[in-house]
């Protein structure tokens, strides 16, 4: 119970440096906290160890209010460290098995992801919300053959207050679909972060038979390869549905904020309960 009540006092106090309103939002969302075995959906389990804490949708759904990003189309998942330095956030994308021999052009996927950056801003006004600018790549794709995922990041800028905040996106390759993963932390602790959390998903499995390696022939086959999953599947269904109608929809949904303040403060918090402790 003391490691319980820790937790809980770690994210309620974090909370008081940003706002009030912010302190019991958050800690009355339904954590889980590690150790503990969960579901990623009916696809896929991870491990979730001491010292992190895992929503399920119906809490990420609240998180992404108080975030203010936009709602999730699909159940979304929220791991995150008791400090909250960085928050990831997964979701499964039933589309079939991806074939991975596709070579990847940064410069090309960068024009792509520009231009639905510009139209997810129409949503975001429509919101209230603050609008994005993409400067460009922190670090441009990359496609682990091992462990069957691809991984970029993008620096963006928050167009109000000018200050930077960068994405981490994993795409985790299975039989029948792809796991999305979007892991936001701020510039400064990027490669920090990035450390932390690919050591989390030495505890992410998909369900037995649903492994990039159990492809059998006959199984279905996505409409489209690597690159598609970084600009949201545009190049399969840009004909159908049209271009932009597409992409806004995906962005909108794909760039998540941090609260005001998170990462600043995060330090200081865990800092104040070492001491305390």
């Amino acid at each position: 119970m003391k490691g319980l009540a820790r937790k809980w006092a770690t994210f309620v106090a974090l909370s008081l440096f940003i706002s009030m309103s912010h302190a019991s939002a958050l800690s009355d969302l339904p954590w889980q906290f590690g150790p503990a075995k969960v579901q990623v959906g009916p696809q896929a389990t991870i491990e979730v160890p001491d010292g992190y804490a895992f929503l399920d949708p119906e809490g990420t759904k609240r998180l992404n209010v108080l975030m203010e990003n936009p709602p999730d189309e699909t159940d979304t998942y929220t791991l995150a460290p008791t400090d909250m330095r960085w928050t990831a956030f997964f979701d499964y994308d039933d589309i079939g098995y991806v074939k991975d021999d596709e070579k990847l052009d940064p410069d090309d996927i960068l024009k792509s992801v520009k231009e639905g950056t510009e139209e997810s801003n129409k949503e975001r006004r429509s919101r209230g919300w603050d609008t994005l600018t993409l400067v460009g790549w922190k670090n441009p794709p990359q496609y682990d053959t091992q462990f069957k995922s691809l991984a970029w990041s993008f620096l963006a800028r928050n167009d109000k207050s000018q200050t930077e905040v960068v994405n981490y996106n994993a795409r985790i390759l299975g039989r029948s679909g792809v796991m999305n993963v979007v892991l936001v932390s701020d510039p400064e602790s990027l490669n920090a972060s990035v450390a932390d959390f690919k050591g989390t998903l030495d505890g992410f499995a998909f369900t037995p038979g649903q492994a990039y390696t159990d492809f059998h022939a006959g199984d279905r086959v996505a409409e489209y390869g690597l690159a598609a999953l970084i600009t949201g599947g545009v190049a399969a269904v840009a004909a159908k549905k049209g271009f932009f109608a597409v992409i806004a929809t995906f962005f909108a949904a794909a760039w998540k904020f941090i609260l005001i303040g998170l990462a600043a403060v995060g330090g200081a918090i865990k800092r104040m309960f070492g001491r305390k402790s």
